[in-house]
């Protein structure tokens, strides 16, 4: 293995840690070796009636939970992403189904873990799990079973997880880079991070609190609850003590709330948010005008209608769409999983373990210009692979997403330098 396993979310009981069987989409028959998820009949609704069907299955955040704006858009990029490879032949003679085993976790881990049970047998592997501590509710049956997820989460634990085939710089580097940025290009002298609690929320304040320390600026962390009744401590926090900069881990709704009433209250520093906290919706909430002001978007790729093949390519197989990045994400985190597909069936093995070997041998990804090739290594140890740059986009009405491009891709000072020997936050 090139990446150790890391043991997440200790105290969390993890139900059936048992070898996936043999369950509706099992064909050990047809070239090669097959397993679990993969058949010799084809997808149901198939584009190409001659080729066999790979299941991938998908675990989102789809009705109620904080993510759902964002979570649905990822999801339909996901079905057009996959719908699209269809489209050109399938890969190596099968098609890719990831609408049939589709369930919403609500954002919470024990609903996760209960629907990942259900539906683990049948796939090949994930091509959605959203959430990090969602994730981290099944990650160690993912890896007992040889199980391959796409994450739609950026904890920098996923580098030290063999089975997590993640893209994008994660939330530790991303707020590394908005520290850097906010201190060499804005002379921030302190920095607040206003974060939920696990894996998003801490990692994002860890990256940012080893780069206020390397720039020698003041640094203190809040952690706040989800939901826009919790927020009277954050607020407080930012209100009486005013950071020059404050990077912000949390979903839209509360990043709303907390920046709209601080605001109210006189406070007049820079914003960063982390990936997930900015919606376009936003634009058009009572805090619009503070955002507009203050508010700075980080990200691990550039928005919805920036001009790469791949950006073009996402929106014509979409559509007609009201714009927004879960869009954007959804199909950029499809690209590893579908190169890694093309690989286990050129060497002949699509099990379990053929994909996973796949992944640990990908040194490049081509992700259509919205990342670096460079940015798909799965082959080398976390400190070596690992991608960390991200990029700045600032709020505009008249762009497709809300957000327009304001600093392409960028490696600060304190990512740059840092030994990634282990997660930021465990």
């Amino acid at each position: 293995m090139t990446r150790r396993p890391v043991k997440l979310l200790a105290g969390l009981a993890i139900l059936g840690l048992v070898s996936a069987g043999c369950g509706v989409g099992r064909d050990d028959g047809g070239d090669g070796q097959t397993g679990a998820g993969v058949t010799s009949e084809p997808c149901p609704k198939a584009v190409n009636q001659d080729n066999g069907c790979i299941y991938l299955g998908t675990i989102s955040d789809l009705t109620s939970g904080p993510f759902a704006a964002l979570a649905v858009p990822i999801t339909d990029a996901q079905k057009a992403f996959w719908k699209r490879v269809n489209q050109q032949g399938g890969i190596g003679g099968y098609d890719i189904d990831v609408t049939r085993y589709v369930r919403d976790n609500k954002y919470n881990p024990e609903t996760h873990n209960q629907v990942y049970q259900e539906i683990k047998g049948d796939v090949l592997g994930l091509a959605q799990t959203l959430g990090s501590p969602t994730t981290a509710a099944i990650i160690n049956d993912l890896e007992s079973n040889k199980v391959v997820a796409a994450p739609a989460s950026w904890t920098s634990a996923w580098a030290f997880q063999d089975v997590i085939l993640e893209s994008g710089t994660n939330y530790c580097f991303e707020a590394m880079n908005s520290v850097d940025y906010g201190v060499e290009q804005r002379k921030a002298k302190s920095v607040m991070a206003v974060h939920y609690a696990g894996d998003y929320g801490e990692d994002a304040a860890a990256g940012a609190r080893i780069a206020a320390n390397k720039q020698g600026v003041r640094f203190e962390a809040v952690e706040t609850e989800e939901g826009q009744d919790n927020q009277a401590g954050a607020i407080e926090a930012v209100a009486s003590k005013k950071p020059d900069l404050l990077i912000l881990t949390t979903g839209p709704t509360d990043a709303a709330v907390i920046v709209g009433q601080a605001a109210a209250r006189g406070y007049r520093g820079m914003v960063i948010g982390t990936s997930p906290t900015w919606n376009p919706g936003l634009l058009a909430s009572p805090a619009a005008e503070a955002l507009k002001a203050m508010y700075l978007q980080s990200g691990p790729w550039a928005p919805f209608g920036s001009d790469t093949p791949g950006h073009r390519a996402m929106r014509k197989a979409l559509g007609k769409v009201e714009p927004n990045d879960g869009y954007t994400s959804g199909w950029v985190w499809s690209y590893p999983l579908k190169a890694a597909l093309e690989k286990a069936t050129q060497n002949g093995n699509l099990t379990r373990e053929g994909l996973l070997e796949a992944v640990q041998s990908l040194r490049e990804v081509d992700y259509e210009g919205m990342l670096p090739k460079e940015a798909g290594n799965f082959s080398g140890s976390p400190n070596q692979t690992t991608f960390r740059q991200s990029l700045i986009s600032k709020p505009d009405e008249s762009a497709p997403s809300g957000v327009t491009l304001q600093e392409d891709f960028f490696v600060g000072s304190t990512a740059k330098g840092h030994n990634f020997d282990k997660p930021c936050f465990e």
